[in-house]
């Protein structure tokens, strides 16, 4: 055995663990098939600015622990996500708000929004909800639904909303307030200079090594190190033998403008069927930016197969129960602990993945 842990994954999960377990003084050699660290939260500088090359990644969190922990490898500005929507010629702001209902319907006050919005439901007469557009439609209305949700979400998950679960939208957050802030975390910001420098500290005093498949010498791999922290996909590490389970995957074009300001936000989403992208990123606004050039990246939703990279799970129950499987099998394992949104079958925000490795880490090393 030349490590103590061998760590599949350069992304957040797996970088924490490694920082965490070279701190007591382990031996890690980390891996990954990219060509850089940092998983999908890698950002990459281009002419000044730091461009999400896996789409946009905005840090919050109301956790207290894990606001002060990531403030130990990066300091934060204080942006706030605010994206808007353009349907067809028209732009409103996300979350619901009054700002959205406003625009919408012409109204000022929130007992006028709530009315319009009750009498909507009224009239549609739904019951329990049997898929993602009864669900919708009983919480929001016509207008809001017909502008705002059914298009984006039909490219988001590639089908019908009707013939979505409803379980994918238990509640869709509306405020009667004018307040654009998308999050309701205490703590919110961008990384200044980039998510990368912080995977850059926390792989300080692990051995890396990229372009370097785990899948190509699997056996060789699994004994170069008393232990394996897997964070790639469950069922492909034990070869699909109960199934395969299902994603979305994502498509992304970027481009450098000639402009210094190309939409004037950091996310718009383009709700509208038609629009074969769902959202347009300008990558300056994150942090502010006053480059007298832009990056944009447009975001285009695909059906995920394998050879594809996966980045939503499909949590129905379906694919939940078949992941149970799989975790039932990797109980067993004596030598190989499996973590991060692939490794857990969940998509996870960013505070949730660090949660989740400092609490492998607990269960690792004792507190």
């Amino acid at each position: 055995m030349m490590y103590d842990y061998l760590i599949v994954g350069a992304g957040l999960f797996g970088s924490i663990f490694a920082h965490e377990a070279t701190a007591r003084g382990k031996t890690c050699l980390v891996i990954d098939k990219r060509s850089h660290v940092g998983g999908n939260i890698y950002t990459e500088e281009v002419e000044g600015i730091q461009v999400h090359k896996y789409g946009a990644h905005i840090f919050h969190t109301s956790d207290q622990e894990i606001w002060d922990y990531i403030n130990r490898f990066a300091s934060f500005n204080h942006y706030v996500n605010a994206p808007v929507a353009i349907y067809g010629d028209e732009l409103y702001n996300l979350p619901f708000n009054m700002n959205t209902f406003s625009k919408m319907w012409g109204i000022r006050t929130p007992w006028e929004a709530q009315k319009i919005i009750r009498e909507q439901v009224a009239e549609l007469h739904i019951g329990i909800p049997q898929n993602l557009e009864e669900q919708a439609l009983s919480l929001v209305g016509t207008d809001i639904y017909e502008k705002l949700i059914k298009g984006y979400t039909e490219k988001q998950w590639g089908r019908p909303c009707r013939d979505l679960p409803a379980f994918i939208i238990k509640r869709l957050p509306m405020r009667f307030t004018f307040d654009n802030n998308y999050f309701n975390d205490r703590y919110q910001g961008i990384p200044i200079g980039g998510y990368t420098k912080i995977i850059d500290k926390l792989l300080q005093g692990s051995e890396v090594k990229l372009n370097t498949n785990y899948f190509d010498n699997a056996s060789a791999y699994r004994d170069i190190a008393a232990k394996t922290v897997f964070t790639g996909m469950i069922d492909k590490f034990y070869q699909y033998q109960l199934g395969i389970l299902e994603y979305r995957s994502l498509r992304f074009e970027t481009e450098l403008m000639a402009c210094d300001n190309y939409q004037g936000n950091a996310v718009v989403n383009y709700t509208s069927r038609e629009v074969p992208y769902t959202r347009v990123i300008e990558h300056k606004h994150f942090e502010f930016g006053c480059q007298p050039v832009s990056v944009i990246t447009r975001e285009y939703p695909s059906e995920w197969k394998r050879g594809d990279e996966p980045y939503y799970p499909i949590n129905d129950d379906k694919n939940n129960s078949l992941c149970n499987q799989y975790k039932k099998m990797a109980e067993s394992e004596k030598n190989i602990v499996f973590g991060g949104r692939l490794g857990a079958y969940q998509y996870y925000d960013m505070d949730k993945v660090i949660r989740a490795a400092l609490e492998t880490v607990k269960m690792e090393f004792g507190a």
